[in-house]
């Protein structure tokens, strides 16, 4: 399989690509792969989502899931000087 990177992504389009990632269960790279092959009439819409592990994982509520990201907020912050 091949990669693929992409520059330049604008501030908007990028959060809103990690929204719509979190939202569905989906890392990001496996959204993009769906956005693409769905833009060119690849494969389906659909989004499944793995439950292989979250009897072992546990799952988070939306509550819970908002109160990480909150309390995990500072480390998204990159500081230019590093």
């Amino acid at each position: 399989m091949k990669s693929l990177t992409i520059h330049d992504i604008e501030d908007g389009l990028a959060a809103r690509l990690e929204r719509e990632a979190r939202g569905s269960g989906l890392s990001l790279n496996k959204l993009v792969q769906r956005l693409l092959a769905k833009a060119l009439g690849l494969g389906s819409a659909r989004v499944e989502r793995r439950k292989d592990f979250e009897g072992f994982c546990g799952v988070w509520s939306a509550r819970e899931a908002a109160a990480f990201r909150e309390a995990n907020r500072e480390f998204e912050r990159v500081d230019p000087e590093d």
